[in-house]
């Protein structure tokens, strides 16, 4: 994430260039299978997430080591929420969510490293994971309920009339979530980072007088330390939410 020198007496930042797709093994084409800097990025952050929460409470020491503690601290956050959300029904999905929350925290901090690639800054990828999240709940919501899951969209307290518009306003902002889910999450991401290229491209051009740039690139990178953390958390809220209208979607 470092900026460009200063050329030709003007700035020469590209903030966008970091989330470029580049194969790993040379070549310019890049088809579905063809291994990326993305994946190699998706991997490191699976391999992360195993060293925490596998090899990390391996041991299930008495007094636990720090590895120890942040798994136990992660997993008790997540159920929690899990549990307050949707409530205890929802319980057996809890692998799942706690799935997303760890992959999702992971690659949004692995991504703040320098020359790193932040693969959740791909809508490519933000988007399959929402919509993994409204295929499940969807599904689970027709497999415990049948039709009447599609209660969900019909609001029986409204007067009579405006039902039938609200069932059909219900039905689009239903299906418009995986959008609204993968945007609001890659969307920050790209923001975030952006940011953090063009005050480093400041910084590399200006020279002695990049002390400016330096603290701004200081402070931001303090805030974006708390928008990866905030929008794993939001990320994983919100398919609690849909999880919990699958389960109760007269309620």
């Amino acid at each position: 994430m470092a900026g460009d020198a200063h050329e030709g007496g003007g700035f020469n930042i590209h903030p966008m260039d970091q989330f470029e797709l580049k194969p790993l093994f040379g070549g310019d084409v890049i088809h579905w299978y063809t291994p990326t800097n993305a994946t190699l990025w998706m991997l490191l952050t699976v391999i992360a997430v195993s060293l925490l929460m596998v090899a990390g409470v391996r041991g299930r020491a008495l007094i636990p080591s720090r590895a120890q503690s942040a798994a136990e601290m992660v997993y008790g956050f997540v159920r929690k929420m899990v549990e307050d959300v949707a409530g205890k029904e929802a319980l057996k999905y809890f692998p799942y969510i706690l799935t997303l929350f760890l992959f999702i925290l992971f690659a949004n901090l692995i991504g703040l490293i320098p020359a790193s690639f932040a693969s959740t800054a791909q809508f490519a990828v933000t988007g399959f994971l929402a919509i993994a999240v409204f295929v499940t709940v969807t599904a689970i919501g027709f497999y415990k309920h049948g039709a009447g899951f599609l209660k969900l969209f019909w609001v029986s307290s409204a007067p009579l009339a405006l039902r039938p518009i609200l069932a059909l306003i219900e039905v689009i902002s239903y299906f418009v979530r995986p959008v609204s889910h993968s945007i609001r999450l890659g969307g920050n991401l790209i923001a975030g980072h952006a940011v953090l290229k063009v005050f480093a491209g400041f910084a590399g051009a200006l020279g002695l007088a990049s002390v400016a740039p330096i603290l701004a690139i200081v402070a931001i990178y303090g805030l974006e330390l708390l928008v990866m953390v905030v929008q794993a958390y939001v990320f994983t809220i919100l398919t609690c939410v849909y999880l919990n209208d699958a389960l109760h979607p007269g309620h």
